[in-house]
């Protein structure tokens, strides 16, 4: 299926024109709101370039800004208070299964596989582990074992729930750990990848602690 709006791109300045077009475009991608009118966008760009006039001052623009921010505000703090739950209730049944124990700090763990009783690495070490992290409804978002290649990291370079639970571990040992988000990202998040206030679950098979 073609692009639309067709266009036609065939001297080096309607290139650099489109290339402007598309990077306005990333621009706008990383900053939509629910709501955005892209021709309401088109038209401020082309009043402004065309003209330098617009149909609307500062004044008038100001008090619309501050609603959308709110509105996103608002939107932000429910998401965030649902993941939360959804991590308690996650958490709190996971807690009760049997094969888990839980620590002081609130990280829980299950032994998979025991390995023959090897070294445990301390906060200062590095160790090559294998591993794989999914959301609490199963999505994975991290795996060196679908990558087919360990990960290599010092101990202290990791989220909180990783470094406790390495030091925990023995080399061989294999363990499912779920993370409260107090032991993962926080309320900030990673990137785009990790939501603030996420519950993460991780497969960590402690392959080395590294000389």
């Amino acid at each position: 299926m073609a692009l639309q709006p067709e266009v036609e791109l065939t001297t080096d300045e309607q290139k650099v024109s489109y290339g402007f077009g598309l990077q306005f475009g990333d621009q706008l991608r990383r900053n939509q709101f629910e709501g955005m009118d892209l021709q309401a966008v088109m038209a401020g760009m082309q009043h402004w370039f065309n003209a330098q006039q617009a149909l609307l001052s500062d004044a008038e623009l100001n008090p619309s800004y501050q609603a959308v921010q709110d509105k996103q505000k608002a939107a932000a703090a429910e998401l965030a208070s649902k993941r939360s739950e959804l991590a308690r209730q996650f958490l709190e049944a996971n807690a009760a299964r049997d094969e888990v124990a839980t620590t002081a700090s609130g990280l829980q763990y299950e032994v998979l596989e025991a390995g023959p009783g090897g070294a445990s690495p301390g906060p200062g070490d590095e160790v090559v582990v294998h591993y794989h992290g999914t959301f609490v409804d199963g999505t994975v978002f991290d795996s060196s074992v679908e990558r087919g290649e360990p990960a290599e990291f010092g101990v202290n370079q990791v989220i909180p729930g990783w470094t406790e639970a390495l030091q925990l571990m023995s080399v061989g040992d294999k363990w499912r750990i779920a993370c409260p988000p107090a032991l993962a990202y926080g309320e900030q998040g990673a990137g785009g990848t990790i939501p603030p206030n996420t519950a993460l679950v991780f497969e960590v098979h402690l392959i080395a602690v590294k000389d």
